[in-house]
């Protein structure tokens, strides 16, 4: 059969040796690829800020507008900018090699010797510490789990037709009425030093095999984290500012994925996930609610409040 007739294989999952664990390890970091997120990137910030990080490793795939200079507006935190353009494959059998679990793979091989947790997560989406004041805190009672899963919280456009002008707490507060079907994946935050396999949704690690922890300490396999009450929201919610305003949906149609993804069936599946996120939703305050057990009471004071 000719090449061009051949579909190509895409990588899911790729494996990886864990790295050695340096004697003194930091808590935590946050690990994401973006690009162009300069409207959105200083809220995402300033929020995980807030909520105790300190070391962020964020690759960036060619971004062209401020995204970098925001993200080098934060002297007081551990910024760490790699570029990342990466566009590749294997040559047989012919599969690609999706730069985003590349990423992953070389944030855990490269830095995860210095963590006791890295969590994996885009810039559209918060951990957001529903009863702690801090990530680290909210991840306490799970410590003895190398892998923990969280499900999507998928937030609409809370009747916005352009980008608001609040920070995004404040600016989405509805969220779809349920966690299942097309709106359930999950994101993960691991112990890099036990981490064997990666993927964007999920990892392998070397004590828990394929399987992971919610947040309650419940453990089941990859496969099986859709089904019953594995699923919960407990302790640390992922709110996945999804659709954000209308205008702001319609371009991220017209665009191109940071995955590499073929664009129709992207475009498919975003138009799915609107339609169900939009279908009566409900109030989701726990973002601010979060915000406010810090002391910070307005989006103002989200813009303003030290670091």
């Amino acid at each position: 059969m000719p090449w061009f007739r051949r579909k190509i294989l895409r990588a899911s999952k790729i494996d990886i040796k864990p790295p050695t664990a340096n004697p003194e390890r930091a808590p935590f970091a946050l690990v994401a690829i973006v690009k162009n997120e300069a409207a959105y990137i200083g809220d995402w910030m300033r929020f995980h800020a807030f909520a105790g990080v300190k070391d962020f490793i964020i690759y960036d795939n060619h971004s062209d507008d401020e995204t970098i200079a925001i993200l080098n507006s934060f002297p007081s935190l551990n910024v760490t900018i790699v570029p990342w353009v990466m566009n590749t494959a294997a040559h047989k059998p012919k599969m690609i090699l999706p730069r985003q679990i590349l990423a992953y793979c070389h944030a855990i091989s490269t830095f995860g010797g210095s963590y006791q947790r890295m969590g994996f997560i885009d810039a559209d989406e918060f951990l957001v510490p529903v009863d702690a004041n801090s990530i680290v805190e909210s991840l306490e009672p799970v410590q003895s789990h190398s892998n923990i899963s969280l499900p999507w919280v998928m937030f609409g456009h809370n009747t916005h037709e352009e980008m608001p002008t609040e920070p995004v707490p404040y600016a989405f507060e509805q969220r779809a009425r349920h966690q299942t079907g097309k709106l359930l994946k999950f994101k993960c935050i691991v112990d890099p030093c036990d981490v064997t396999q990666v993927s964007t949704h999920k990892f392998r690690t070397r004590s828990m095999g394929n399987g992971s922890a919610n947040m309650l300490g419940k453990i089941t396999s990859n496969k099986t984290r859709e089904r019953g009450s594995f699923v919960t929201n407990a302790g640390l919610q992922l709110n996945h500012y999804y659709l954000r305003s209308k205008a702001e949906m319609q371009s991220k149609i017209s665009g191109s994925a940071i995955s590499g993804a073929d664009h129709e069936q992207r475009k498919g599946a975003i138009m799915d996930k609107a339609e169900l996120i939009e279908d009566n939703p409900i109030q989701d305050h726990t973002a601010v609610d979060f915000l406010r057990r810090l002391g910070i009471n307005s989006a103002d004071e989200f813009r303003k409040a030290d670091l």
